[in-house]
């Protein structure tokens, strides 16, 4: 899981933030050059795959989301952060559901977090190209979903995610059949 963490410069407005997932491949690369370029501070937070198991991916995108905030290395008064769950900043926070279309900040940083991932994602199939995490990202895709039974899951899948945990159950038992 990718957060970031985003503090807008105001005499810096950046036009044509919005969710992620909204947004094209390329127009999010160019955003995110222009975010990084002008905003007064940035930062990424991360969990990885044996916390995300661990935690749950709520518990874990909350981890991800103070460490995005702790990485920021300047100190804000306050936080504004997608989703209706308060992440457990050490400064006062609001929660805003679906704040990536509603809070530049809040585009800013999905822009940020999954261009990142995305790119995360492409590294890992350099390693592991049979998945094809640079087509699918990681997302449950009909591509992914074959690849992950053709085989079986590799460092990158949680355990906990429902495909993956399923055919870790399956193997289980065909395991203890023979």
């Amino acid at each position: 899981v990718v957060a970031a963490a985003v503090v807008l410069d105001p005499n810096k407005p950046i036009n044509g933030l919005d969710d992620s997932k909204a947004l094209k491949h390329k127009v999010r690369l160019v955003l995110k050059d222009e975010i990084q370029e002008r905003s007064i501070g940035w930062a990424l937070g991360c969990a990885d795959v044996e916390e995300i198991d661990r935690l749950n991916i709520l518990q874990a995108t909350l981890l991800a989301m103070r460490r995005a905030v702790s990485n920021l290395g300047i100190s804000i008064d306050m936080a504004l952060v997608d989703g209706n769950v308060d992440p457990g900043l050490d400064c006062p926070t609001t929660t805003i559901v679906r704040g990536d279309t509603k809070v530049a900040a809040i585009s800013a940083a999905s822009i940020l977090a999954k261009v990142a991932r995305d790119n995360l994602m492409v590294s890992a199939s350099k390693d592991f190209p049979e998945y094809g995490f640079d087509r699918h990202k990681g997302y449950g895709t009909r591509e992914h979903l074959f690849a992950l039974k053709q085989h079986g899951p590799s460092i990158f899948h949680r355990k906990t995610f429902a495909p993956v945990r399923d055919l870790l159950m399956n193997d289980e038992t065909s395991h203890k059949r023979s």
